[in-house]
């Protein structure tokens, strides 16, 4: 199943639209979602405070800041048929 991970942080706005649009995609297209509240971790905090929200897919860095639902379901369609393949090659 494709992973989709969210950097975000309390109070971002940018980070809600993301959540929102990613929860909307979700609803339609099976894949596991997490988000990851950079605050609680200082690492994470120190290299993606000023990039919130970043989001990966199978832990590619795919969008920052901004998401585009239409780039979104692009690479989450890319995604799965990588995922289908391999499973293909390995059945």
């Amino acid at each position: 199943m494709v992973r989709v991970e969210i950097y975000s942080k309390k109070g971002c706005c940018l980070c809600k639209k993301a959540r929102e649009l990613i929860h909307r995609v979700n609803a339609e297209v099976p894949f596991s979602f997490k988000e990851v509240d950079i605050s609680a971790n200082e690492d994470l905090f120190r290299k993606y405070k000023e990039d919130t929200p970043t989001v990966f897919i199978n832990g590619k860095k795919v969008f920052k800041f901004k998401v585009d639902e239409a780039e979104f379901r692009k690479k989450l369609r890319r995604e799965m048929i990588k995922n289908w393949n391999k499973k293909e090659h390995f059945s």
